[in-house]
């Protein structure tokens, strides 16, 4: 199978690009900086550059592949929309070239599952500093939805750089309140690649968190 990673220089996306080459795929990595990915050398992988906001160059890139994750990501910015305008240039690339399955990363706390959110998340972060990038997420998740393709959104809480653990809550309703709110990195990266083999979370979204 063939996976193109969108957002695979971001620290979410380095690691499932790198997941998905130990777990066999050939992957593309897609980022406005792929060099960045020099020290990955692999047979398996092929770095394209591109910016997500291109449309032409985002679907050429697409095509000839079977499976599309997005974890499209602003760095510092706070007003950045790249999770929305990249995700829909991604959706109209795929049904361009006939691609049906697409794995988003989104964030905990969009639309329903803002209820497993604490005081802290609610009203400081994704309340005050994070509000325009909280926003786009929950965008970008309705293009997901709305696109007809073979989705899951993926909804982890605060990354960390804690060793993995393999073991973390998944799929857990608006009222679960036993949430640390973090999960590591690699954890969320892990995740995100298992899904092109376990259909489970097949036109859903699922939150993970420790």
């Amino acid at each position: 199978m063939k996976v193109i990673v969108f957002g695979a220089t971001g620290s979410i996306g380095r690691l499932a690009v790198k997941q998905l080459l130990t777990d066999g795929y050939d992957v593309t990595a897609f980022a406005r900086r792929p060099e960045r990915m020099d020290d990955l050398s692999n047979p398996r992988l092929t770095l394209a550059k591109g910016d997500a906001t291109d449309a032409a160059t985002v679907a050429n890139t697409i095509a000839g592949h079977d499976a599309v994750v997005v974890t499209l990501g602003a760095g510092a910015s706070r007003k950045s929309t790249i999770r929305s305008q990249g995700t829909l240039n991604v959706i109209q690339g795929m049904h361009q070239h006939g691609v049906r399955r697409l794995i988003c990363q989104s964030t905990l706390g969009a639309h329903e599952s803002w209820a497993n959110l604490n005081f802290f998340w609610k009203r400081i972060m994704f309340g005050a500093l994070l509000r325009p990038v909280f926003l786009d997420h929950e965008l970008q998740e309705n293009l997901v939805r709305a696109s007809g393709l073979d989705w899951t959104i993926v909804r982890p809480s605060a990354f960390n750089d804690k060793s993995p653990i393999g073991r973390f809550k998944i799929g857990f309703g608006p009222s679960e309140r036993r949430l640390t709110l973090k999960i590591a990195r690699r954890d969320v990266a892990a995740f995100l690649a298992r899904q092109l083999s376990e259909p489970v979370w097949l036109r859903r979204a699922v939150g993970i968190s420790n």
